[in-house]
């Protein structure tokens, strides 16, 4: 018995070693395995050169490792569901990636396109690949996720009984959005055109030929986004909602320009007050203090879309975590760094 029990054990031993065997380890360049595909740590570091602030202070070894762990891990989840999207025939065609590219293209002249594919390190086969996996992924979570999100008028009415005293409003609002121009530019702000003034001649100058455009009819939101050199560049220089009480703690000469303005109305250059350049002011709306009720339409859209996104956020969240617990993955980035208490193999 004692000699079948050790012949068992043996048997055992070597199945294990020979399975061990089986799953090669992979090169110091693969960083995760997802379902057999490759993750490679040449893909990590280009998206992280592209989104490091080259203007900026240098990161840290734990910045830089934190983010490449973050990129890696939105990587593993981009091949998991690109996957899927593989599975179900969703991959988008070339035809929607070229014209996804046109379309990220065309706020850009060749020249400051390629100066752009320059600083970021990408090839245009980059940026259609990411187009392809982005559009890819965004089909297949418009089917399994956004298709199964209903909500009803009854869902609409009883959120705004629950929260009524959200809608009472204590005092006039205004919707603004601005378009900053500053001789002093944030290196950590950025313009879809990386269009920054550095002087004030400079700053007066590109504040004129934004006014330029605005009477010739251009769309401010897309202004902001290519020229704005403020955070709110990113949202077309929408501000939301600012409450009077706000406008009173604000320059005057601000505060009176908005007042003055019309729902739609765009404001001449405003002179920053104690910071040199320049801020054009839009009023989108304004809403008087008081009660809004549900029969108001703006309410109700406002509502339904709350709800929506929240409904949205909580599917693709459960989504994906369902996703990846049916992948199998091997992140060694991450085992390479706990190993080696926060450093890579190599690394000084």
């Amino acid at each position: 018995m004692k000699r079948r029990i050790l012949a068992y054990v043996v048997m055992a031993a070597c199945s294990f070693l020979a399975s061990c065997k089986k799953e090669t380890a992979p090169g110091p360049n693969v960083w995760a395995v997802v379902n057999g595909k490759e993750i490679t740590r040449d893909e990590v570091e280009k998206s992280f050169l592209s989104r490091v602030n080259t203007d900026g202070p240098k990161p840290s070894q734990e910045e830089a490792l934190s983010l490449k762990l973050s990129i890696l891990d939105e990587l593993i989840n981009s091949e998991i569901l690109l996957e899927r999207a593989n599975k179900m025939n969703l991959v988008a065609s070339d035809a929607e990636v070229e014209d996804k590219f046109t379309e990220s293209k065309s706020p850009y002249t060749e020249e400051e396109f390629q100066k752009k594919l320059k600083e970021t390190g990408l090839t245009v086969d980059d940026l259609k690949s990411d187009i392809r996996r982005q559009l890819s992924i965004q089909k297949l979570l418009n089917r399994e996720v956004v298709a199964k999100i209903s909500i009803t008028d009854q869902d609409v009415e009883d959120f705004f009984k629950q929260n009524q005293s959200q809608f009472n409003i204590v005092e006039p609002q205004y919707h603004i959005a601005q378009i900053v121009v500053t001789p002093h530019p944030d290196p950590n702000v950025h313009n879809r055109k990386n269009d920054k003034a550095t002087t004030e001649p400079e700053a007066a100058r590109k504040v004129a030929m934004i006014e330029q455009k605005i009477n010739g009819s251009a769309d401010f939101s897309q202004l902001a986004i290519d020229y704005s050199e403020d955070s709110s560049s990113s949202t077309g220089g929408d501000l939301g909602f600012v409450p009077e009480s706000a406008l009173n703690q604000s320059d005057p000469v601000l505060k009176k320009a908005v007042l003055s303005m019309k729902p739609g109305g765009v404001s001449p250059p405003i002179a920053i007050k104690g910071g040199g350049g320049y801020r054009i002011l839009k009023l989108i709306a304004k809403e008087a203090a008081g009660q809004r009720l549900l029969s108001d339409p703006q309410v109700q859209q406002g509502i339904r879309e709350m709800l929506r996104n929240r409904k949205e956020q909580l599917l693709r969240s459960a989504y994906m975590v369902d996703a990846r617990d049916d992948a199998q993955v091997q992140n060694y980035l991450a085992a390479q760094i706990l190993e080696s208490a926060g450093k890579l193999p190599g690394d000084k």
